[in-house]
């Protein structure tokens, strides 16, 4: 292979060999930058080929990541035999992704049969031809596009005539050992040798030479060389060049049909007498190839290329004229008005018919000239000529035309301005009255004319608004802002060329002018004829005030003056006096202060008043009330204490202190002699103090004397006693003593003697030996008697004790109301005899004892009564002598107050309730006699033990006990006795023994588990049938199918409550009734479920196709078994027109065995199917064998052959083909119920519940089509059960329809027989 570079130095004059040889060559169209080039030559001896490339780019700037089209995997050219298939392949990429399309580059259509496709695996686009012709040598292009550029490879495709294949199976069938190889014929002729050698390859000379004898190899191969020679360059010219009229910028192609002896032959193409550069011209001129077809393409003609082509081969030469026609110069198309915003770029743009040299761009008249403001261009093809105004400004607009010659083409070019906007808008100002407010924008040009407004009237520039405009900025100041001056201020701009009004509004708020306390004012003390002032400090000296008194502003007030000194605001009182005293305030715009003006002297008392005090004392007798006041003066008024021997005095419910303006008060009611003493009053104010001393001194009767009365004889004769006199004498002096005395036990005193108040000393000889006394002394004064002071029990002479305890007491008798009680005297009787008994009763759980008597009682027994029924008490007994009562003897045992208690009697109705395997539980009645019981006792053996145990520790207190923990059906006895306070009743015995299992029973099926009467399986699903009951002893489970005992696939699981029958893979033949058989010794129960096993219905049989009406058919077939058997099963009818393969549903819900297609069109083919469908699926198709033809002309051609017309009368009575059937339904749920009937005249269809005609109730909805009733009751309730009836009737009868409706609450067990006898053929659960 050899390859030569672009950038190598080539022959001056191109010859183009069209020979065997690859020739690449890579053009671009004129904005294609050249890449490189390489040209690769390849040896071959008996086909050319063609490959070359070629890139036209439609953008000078690609962004970045995105890319031209490139050719990953080139195609390859193709030669290949007739018959035989060519292949291309190529893989491209590029951003965006590049579209592929497949061309032949002699502009005729590719095949029909040709596949073009991408092959995703190997990412490769594909072009397939298949199988091939001699009309499909061409070259083909592949070309890839995107936005960029189209880049296109060329690629040749050479069909050769087809040769016989070998039947390579054949030859190995008759394959045999190769024959011997004939010896080569002899040649004796050097002639005959040489036209030998003509016809082998060069390589094979020298072989072919040794084959027939000859020796001289070098010899004939320069004989063979000179032959050659001689030999005549044979060139046959089929179609010379022919002459070409074109016009400008168009594609000429010169072309000639020649065949060469040599294929290696030269050829040369000039123009004139220059031969043509043909590589060097940039794609103007390019040489192909087709077969014998010899090409020279010129791409862009121009006036230059007109003139004289010629091709040379060897010796011959072909010409053809180019002429090239010059049209006269037009615009083509009207150069437009352009409309561009201001600094935008205008671009204008004119196309010509042909080149020129003077073409001009002129604006507003004057020639325009290439610069920075005008940029000029002309396409490549010298036609299109562009203007670009750069940055265009307002003065741009106006006129542009393009002038070439006399003609002229002229548009306007209008600039629109840059809208004005604001870099930063107004914005809304807050500021204070009388003080400066500032408002500012910026906005994008500084070339603008502004205005202000407020609240839309212009504002003029004045000493109040200052208007200033620098730059982009534009600012509006309102000095010394009103409270007038608030509002909303708007500033429009404007711009040259451009009407529209830019503007920016913004609000400003003027606030009243507010100051505020920086320093207020404080309450003021002073004290009359002193002076004082009020003073308040604002923040702004500008706000003015005013000054109140108590509320009312102070325009007059004597004595006062009223100061401001700047921010500082005074009120003066030269001489404080008591007018001058209140709340004052002071009030600006929002501020104010406040403050109180208060008289301020010390407390004072009148000296001779705390002389007075000093030698008065105030007294005051017990009992009364004492009133101390002292009068004062003081301002403001002062707190007062009051003191009492150095201890503040307090408020309490005795003492009351009360100030008043001008004097203090102590009030002390119900004084007492502790009440007297030093009292002391203290006074004071902010301003000072004050004090006053007095003595109160409150009278009474003395306190009792002191100390312990001390006794210097006891004896039986005579009492000698001594004491001290009282310590307080009540504020007046003991006058006298009086002493008293009562004997031990005695309630009252008996004065005995008085003393003088001197003495403390007394004796007395009334008294008695042994005798227990007691003394007391009293002394007394003016005011009264003292307490007494008492002496403990004393004896005069030997002491008498009481007696001690007497025995615990104990009851004899007990009624509702008494109890009796005894007791023994006490062992010691303290020294003298017993007088008597006291007795005392509580309450059980009390702590307080009552006295039953007053008097002692004589003797050792007491009945004590008034006692309260069903009250428990106790009782206790003191003894009483001389000396007083003794300690009482231990309380009794509690005793409750109630007539006796008789035992309780037998346990009547002792029995068995229930029992089971480990528990048997009994039941019983109060006994009739004796009281009623507390609780039961209840025994129990075992069969074989002699021993009775208590069932439970405590008596039972109910009529009923369930005894546990039993050994199965071991036999117990039982026997009970009842018990009370009074004792426990004799026992009642069981007649017999029980067991410890069940109560024997029946067996009986627990219908609450959900147990089916009706399942609907399908075939191939488990059957799994779950049967609950109950039964003593446990039942016999029996399963039976059609009545005879199951046996085979199935399985059975079986309890002591429940059995399960379970068929894992059920068939058609499991189908049938099921009985569930259950047998004990005391009965027995069976249950049946009717089973079927679905499957997808059989298909019908037997389709027959004929024509009772004209355009119509009617079907007929023979019955599925599965449609006869099942109620809900029916038909399906389908059609298919024979042109096409789709099936169109003709009916459906078809119940007979009989239907008439309509609809058909005359002229087409049909194909007729039947269906059978069940809840399961559809049946296989049941087909017709033969199209049916519904033909038009037949039709009417039969009008000829057709008998007389015989009228036969069609009509007949209705009747019903499916009647009506029992529903059974929820309550809540819809219930839809069909029948079918026939009838013509067509029948009139009424509905019925019971006698009454619902057809006309909007509950119910309705709907009858094509012989087929629906009935729909929706959100059934029970009031919905009842009979239902479809009545059809025309001229000639009628028929009638019915059913019954039940509809059932799935808490209603009243109806559940009726149920499910309903459910048999409604209801089926698919499993």
């Amino acid at each position: 292979m050899t390859t030569i570079h672009h950038n190598q130095m080539m022959q001056e004059h191109v010859s183009m060999e069209f020979s065997s040889s690859s020739t690449h060559v890579q053009t671009f169209s004129k904005t294609t930058k050249i890449v490189g080039e390489e040209v690769m030559t390849k040896s071959s001896s008996s086909s050319s080929t063609v490959q070359f490339f070629s890139l036209v780019t439609r953008s000078s700037n690609i962004p970045e990541g995105e890319s031209v089209p490139e050719f990953v995997e080139k195609p390859q050219p193709v030669t290949a035999s007739e018959g035989e298939k060519a292949v291309f392949r190529a893989q491209v990429q590029g951003n965006p992704k590049p579209n592929i399309s497949w061309k032949r580059e002699s502009g005729i259509p590719i095949k029909e049969s040709a596949k073009m496709f991408y092959d995703s695996v190997n990412k490769e686009h594909v072009l397939k031809l298949e199988p091939l012709t001699s009309d499909d040598s061409d070259n083909y292009k592949c070309i890839a596009s995107n936005d960029h550029a189209d880049a296109i490879y060329t690629v040749s495709l050479l069909v050769t005539e087809g040769q016989e294949k070998m039947d390579f199976k054949k030859m190995l069938k008759k394959r045999a050992p190769p024959a011997p190889k004939k010896p080569p014929k002899k040649v004796t002729d050097e002639k005959e040798m040489l036209e030998i050698l003509a016809n082998v390859p060069k390589k094979d000379f020298e072989k072919v030479c040794m084959e027939h004898g000859f020796t001289d190899f070098r010899g004939l191969l320069k004989k063979l060389k000179g032959m050659k020679k001689v030999e005549v360059e044979a060139i046959r010219i089929l179609k010379p060049l022919e002459d070409i009229e074109t016009k400008i910028d168009t594609t000429v192609v010169f072309e000639c049909i020649m065949e060469l002896k040599d294929p290696n032959t030269k050829m040369t193409w000039v123009k004139g007498t220059e031969p043509l550069r043909i590589q060097y011209s940039l794609g103007k001129y390019d040489v192909k190839q087709v077969g014998t077809k010899y090409m020279l393409v010129i791409t862009n003609v121009n006036m230059n290329d007109a003139g004289i082509y010629s091709l040379t081969v060897c010796d011959k030469r072909m010409t053809a004229e180019l002429k090239v026609l010059d049209e006269p110069l037009t615009f083509l198309g009207e150069m437009k008005p352009v409309k561009v915003t201001e600094r935008q770029t205008a671009v204008f743009e004119i196309r010509l018919s042909k080149k020129v040299p003077d073409f001009v761009w002129k604006f507003n008249g004057k020639e325009l000239k290439r610069d920075e403001k005008y940029e000029i261009s002309v396409s490549e093809d010298g036609l299109t000529h562009t203007l670009k105004i750069k940055d265009a400004r307002l003065s741009d607009s106006g006129e542009f035309s393009a002038q070439v010659g006399d003609l002229v083409q002229k548009a306007q070019l209008t600039i629109d301005r840059i809208p004005i906007k604001f870099v930063s808008t107004l914005k809304n100002v807050r500021v204070k009255e009388r003080s400066r407010a500032c408002l500012e924008c910026e906005l994008t040009s500084k070339n603008v004319t502004l205005r202000w407004k407020k609240d839309g009237q212009l504002l003029e520039r004045s000493t109040k608004y200052s208007m200033n405009h620098e730059g982009k900025r534009a600012e509006l100041i309102i000095e010394d802002a009103q409270l007038s001056d608030g509002g909303e201020y708007t500033v429009v701009a404007m711009q040259d060329g451009d009407p529209t009004e830019y503007c920016s509004t913004a609000t400003v708020t003027v606030e009243e002018r507010l100051a505020s306390v920086k320093s207020g004012m404080s309450d003021v003390h002073a004290a009359t004829g002193s002076p004082a002032e009020l003073c308040v400090v604002l923040n702004d000296e500008k706000v003015e005030g005013v000054w109140l008194k108590d509320g009312k502003e102070i325009t007059d007030l004597p004595g006062v003056q009223i100061v401001k000194q700047g921010a500082v605001h005074k009120l003066i009182f030269p001489n404080m006096g008591p007018e001058h005293e209140g709340k004052y305030t002071f009030r600006a715009k929002g501020a104010e202060s406040e403050a109180s003006v208060f008289i301020a002297d010390p407390p004072t008392i009148d000296p001779t008043l705390l002389e007075a005090l000093a030698a008065h004392p105030v007294t005051v007798k017990v009992g009364h009330t004492a009133n101390i006041k002292v009068p004062f003066r003081a301002k403001p008024l002062p707190k007062v204490i009051w003191y009492k021997d150095g201890v503040e005095v307090t408020e309490e419910e005795r003492v009351s202190m009360e100030r008043r303006e001008d004097q203090a008060l102590l009030t002390i009611s119900n004084c007492v002699r502790e009440d007297s003493g030093l009292v002391l009053l203290k006074l004071k104010n902010d301003h000072g103090s004050a004090t006053a001393t007095l003595h109160l001194n409150v009278l009474d009767r003395p306190k009792p004397p002191q100390g312990r009365v001390e006794f210097l004889e006891l004896s039986g004769n005579c009492v000698h006693m001594k004491w001290k006199a009282p310590k307080d004498n009540g504020g007046r002096p003991v006058t006298q003593f009086i002493v008293e005395r009562r004997a031990v036990g005695k309630k009252s005193w008996i004065k005995i003697g008085e003393v003088d108040s001197k003495v403390t000393q007394f004796s007395t000889n009334k008294v008695e030996e042994g005798k227990a006394y007691q003394f007391r002394i009293l002394a007394v004064n003016s005011e009264g008697v003292s307490d007494p002071l008492e002496t403990d029990e004393v004896f005069a002479g030997n002491p008498i004790e009481p007696p001690g305890l007497a025995s615990q007491p104990q009851v004899t008798d007990v009624t509702k109301e008494t109890v009796t009680i005894t007791w023994n005297a006490p062992t010691q009787d303290g020294g003298a005899p017993v007088l008597g008994y006291i007795v005392e009763r509580r309450k059980k759980g009390s702590n307080l004892w009552v006295p039953f008597n007053k008097d002692p009682i004589q003797g050792t027994k007491c009945t004590v009564d008034g006692l309260l029924e069903d009250t428990e008490y106790e009782f206790r007994v003191i003894a009483v002598n001389k000396a007083g009562p003794g300690h009482p003897s231990i309380p009794s045992n509690s005793v409750v107050a109630r007539d006796p208690v008789k035992p309780p009697g037998l346990v009547q109705g002792l029995h068995v309730s229930d029992s089971s395997n480990s528990s048997i539980s009994l039941a019983w009645r109060e006994p009739a006699e004796g009281d009623p019981p507390s609780g039961y006792i209840l025994e129990m053996r075992a069969e074989d033990s002699k021993e009775w145990s208590k069932c439970t520790k405590i008596p039972i207190s109910g009529t009923c006990y369930t005894v546990g923990g039993l050994t199965e059906r071991q036999k117990y006895f039982f026997r009970i006795r009842a018990v009370n306070e009074a004792g426990v009743g004799e026992p009642v015995e069981l007649d017999e023994g029980v067991r410890a299992m069940p109560p024997p029973a029946a067996p009986k099926f627990d219908l609450s588990a959900r147990l089916k009467s009706h399942m609907v399986v399908r075939a191939g699903t488990a059957l799994c049938i779950h049967a609950a009951f109950s039964g003593s002893p446990p039942p016999n489970v029996i399963w039976q199918k059609d009545g005879i005992p199951t046996k085979g696939r199935e399985t059975i699981a079986k309890g002591k409550n429940h059995s399960q029958f379970l068929i894992n893979s059920t068939k058609r033949s499991d189908s049938g009734v099921y009985r569930i058989l259950l047998q004990n010794e005391f009965g027995e129960a069976h249950y049946d479920i009717h089973v079927r096993v679905a499957d997808f219905p059989r298909p019908p049989t037997n389709l027959q196709l004929f024509e009772e009406v004209p355009n119509t058919v009617t079907l007929n077939w023979n019955h599925s078994p599965d449609v006869q058997e099942d109620g809900e099963a029916h038909y399906v009818i389908l059609k298919r027109d024979a042109s096409t393969a789709t099936w169109f549903t003709a009916a459906e819900r078809v119940f007979s065995n009989k239907y008439t297609v309509t609809g058909l069109l005359p002229g087409r083919k049909y194909y007729f199917r039947v269906l059978a469908r069940n809840e399961i699926g559809d049946s296989d198709p049941l087909d017709s064998k033969d199209t049916w033809l519904v033909n038009k002309d037949k039709i009417e051609d039969l009008s000829a052959k057709l008998k007389p017309y015989e009228k036969k009368d069609w009509r007949h009575a209705p009747r019903f083909l499916t009647p009506l059937k029992p529903h059974t339904v929820l309550r809540g749920q819809d219930c839809t119920m069909t029948c079918a009937f026939l009838g013509n005249p067509r029948p009139t269809v009424t509905l019925y519940k019971g006698d009454i005609n619902i057809t006309a109730n909007s509950k119910f909805w309705y709907n009858s089509t094509s012989g087929v009733c629906t009935i729909v009751i929706p959100t059934c309730t029970l009031k919905d059960s009842g009979e239902y009836s479809v009545l059809v009737e025309n001229e000639l009868g009628k028929d009638r329809s019915s059913c019954t409706l039940t509809v059932y609450d799935k808490d209603d067990k009243t109806i559940l027989a009726s149920v499910t006898e309903s459910l048999q053929k409604k209801s089926k659960y698919l499993m």
